[in-house]
């Protein structure tokens, strides 16, 4: 069964956090979520978030997909943290995918995975970034890179993830009990 890292940064957005989580578990995949520290995380509306471990701890461990939820100041505090920026970078090298939403391909293009690439993200979240190919999809995959532009999307987001890892009879099969 695949596994999925989705570090949980205070300041994260809680819809696509929380989206991705349960959409991959109720695929059947194995979802850790890291906060940064041992703290409980505060998303950016104030929602408590517990996250199953600490950063530190899941990065002792293999993952075949890492998922940067965005929102502010998620965003920066993902920015900010050297081991996201070591470990999105280590994965790409790797071929394993990497996924992030909202504001959080600016992680990706700061660690220089997207230049020349394919993405989306919240409106203006790339705009420094002149070297990405900047696209207004919901979700936007080049290769192993997947990004999407926010709240609103995350389902969309999170049902690409479940059908890349684990394929479409799958996804569908986790749509139809979402009845959309």
């Amino acid at each position: 069964m695949p596994k999925v890292l989705v570090p949980l940064a205070q300041g994260c957005e809680e819809i696509e956090a929380i989206t991705v989580i349960d959409i991959l578990r109720r695929a059947g995949v194995e979802v850790v979520s890291a906060g940064l520290d041992a703290q409980l995380v505060r998303a950016s509306r104030g929602v408590i978030l517990l996250p199953d471990t600490t950063l530190g701890s899941a990065l002792k461990h293999d993952f075949d997909m890492v998922v940067l939820p965005g929102g502010q100041p998620g965003t920066n505090n993902l920015k900010a943290d050297a081991r996201i920026l070591d470990l999105v970078q280590r994965m790409a090298q790797q071929g394993k995918y990497v996924a992030a939403i909202c504001a959080a391909p600016s992680v990706l293009a700061d660690a220089g995975l997207l230049d020349g690439k394919r993405a989306t993200s919240f409106p203006g979240a790339l705009d420094a970034f002149p070297q990405v190919r900047q696209q207004h999809a919901a979700v936007v995959e080049d290769g192993k890179l997947i990004t999407s532009r926010g709240p609103g999307t995350a389902m969309d987001f999170a049902l690409t993830l479940v059908e890349r890892l684990l394929g479409k009879a799958k996804r569908l099969e986790v749509e139809a009990g979402l009845q959309r």
